[in-house]
């Protein structure tokens, strides 16, 4: 449970203790407890409403928070995954799919960080490997070979940084992902889901149109990397939370993304299924803006909208 969750669990299992009392032995009517209802969805309301940037991304990170394999599970249709980078090996922490959605065929390409201890590590907690991203990059030019769009789902705290990984090539493979993506003759949709850290984000990361859910994050670095770099003092997480501009809101305002998508009261683990809905509404909706447009135009309008991306201050000279 989440600090600023507290309140709201002990105010919850107090109804729940007043109810189940009710069925052996009538205390309060309908209306009272209709009425306490109601005051436990105006706590939910004000506390939802005035959390600081660090609790934001302790909603990011729960545990329960839906994956990319929950998204790709409840969202798309008739879908078979695609294997390997045809170089290395293949990498579990990015999921490739043919499928459909809305009646349309897609190309989904998921960072998965995992659910339980198995599948984390299993899954390297969602830190790519280069051969990760080159199967990416191997499965987004396919989809550009049949003119099937491209989505990816972005949920990382970062590309392995690993010895191995760089001895592989990670820099490599994540910089030559950004100019492959830059000009791929197709659309392409990134949206962020949960974590989008550093360059192990932005390697998958370069689309047409890009959205986040609300408590979902976008930064160079994560709230603790950028403390210990600071201020080398990790009680600074909140104040380097609040100092990156990493939330949606934030970068909507710096045109770094197009769109934000709510998530239901409370983070997109309290009711999965209406941020299903959510995204599968988004994602058919884009699809369809999206669709018919000449692949020219397609990568003109890519590369002015990433060069137009930040707002700067001049600052008066002295």
């Amino acid at each position: 449970m989440l600090t600023h969750e507290k309140q709201i669990h002990e105010y919850q299992e107090l109804i729940d203790r007043l109810k189940a009392q009710n069925v052996a032995s009538t205390m309060f009517s309908e209306e009272e407890l209709k009425n306490l209802e109601l005051k436990l969805d105006d706590l939910k309301k004000k506390t939802y409403s005035t959390l600081t940037p660090w609790e934001r991304v302790g909603i990011c990170r729960h545990a329960a928070r839906p994956k990319s394999i929950d998204y790709l599970d409840n969202i798309f249709e008739e879908s078979i995954e695609l294997f390997g980078d045809r170089l290395f090996r293949d990498d579990p922490a990015i999921i490739c799919k043919l499928a459909k959605i809305g009646g349309k065929k897609v190309m989904v390409i998921g960072q998965e960080k995992g659910k339980d201890t198995e599948s984390r590590l299993f899954r390297n907690f969602g830190m790519p490997h280069p051969e990760g991203y080159r199967k990416a990059l191997r499965c987004m030019k396919l989809a550009e070979k049949f003119q099937i769009p491209v989505i990816t789902l972005l949920d990382t705290p970062g590309a392995f940084p690993g010895l191995t990984a760089e001895e592989r090539g990670q820099g490599w493979a994540i910089a030559n992902n950004l100019l492959e993506m830059a000009r791929l003759k197709t659309s392409v949709i990134v949206l962020l889901i949960g974590e989008g850290c550093s360059g192990g984000a932005l390697g998958m990361g370069v689309g047409d149109e890009v959205a986040m859910l609300e408590h979902s994050y976008y930064s160079v670095i994560s709230p603790e990397g950028c403390a210990s770099i600071l201020w080398k003092d990790p009680s600074k997480n909140s104040q380097a939370a609040a100092s990156l501009k990493m939330q949606a809101e934030d970068l909507k305002s710096m045109r770094i993304i197009d769109a934000i998508l709510p998530e239901p009261i409370g983070g997109a683990h309290t009711d999965p299924q209406a941020m299903f809905s959510t995204v599968k509404k988004y994602l058919v909706e884009t699809l369809d803006t999206l669709e018919g447009i000449p692949s020219e135009i397609l990568l003109e309008r890519r590369y002015h909208k990433f060069r137009s991306m930040g707002m700067f201050a001049r600052q008066p000279a002295e």
